[in-house]
């Protein structure tokens, strides 16, 4: 079942059970998919978007919630906070789940090695790869920093 098939049908649940505020964060993601599919649509793409963007536009939208979180606590108003905590929750459900520092560590030796890269010059190449692989599962901001930390002692 895809990504797109599982809100669907969860906003379906939610509509039944009369979760308000469930089914409005499912809406939501739902609207900003279909927002990337006419985007798609525009690229000349008949498909729309693709499971990869699909994960990151819910990456996206946990990322936002969690910053918004963050303002709304540092603002005093922690019912917000909490508001917004809870649909990061609800977005975070469809997301696989993340990788932890050592399987990133791992990936990304495994990926140097398989790429045979020798220097920073390849940082680029191993970090296309790696994010082909392991989109919505890896943070890429730790994978980053290992890459460069092998690639520079392979130099």
């Amino acid at each position: 079942m895809s990504l797109r098939e599982q809100i669907t049908g969860e906003m379906k649940s939610a509509m039944k059970a009369g979760e308000k505020a469930r089914l409005s964060t499912l809406r939501l993601v739902s609207a900003a998919i279909k927002d990337r599919d006419i985007a798609a649509r525009a690229e000349d793409r008949c498909t729309g978007c693709e499971e990869t963007e699909i994960m990151a536009i819910l990456q996206k939208l946990v990322k936002q919630r969690e910053e918004s979180a963050v303002t709304y606590e540092k603002a005093g108003r922690l019912d917000l906070a909490e508001a917004e905590r809870a649909e990061a929750d609800v977005v975070r459900e469809f997301l696989p789940k993340p990788m932890d520092a050592a399987e990133i560590a791992e990936a990304a030796e495994t990926v140097v090695t398989e790429l045979d890269a020798s220097g920073l010059k390849d940082m680029g190449r191993v970090m296309g790869e790696l994010k082909t692989r392991y989109a919505g599962r890896m943070d890429f901001g730790q994978a980053g920093a290992k890459v460069k930390h092998l690639l520079a002692g392979a130099a």
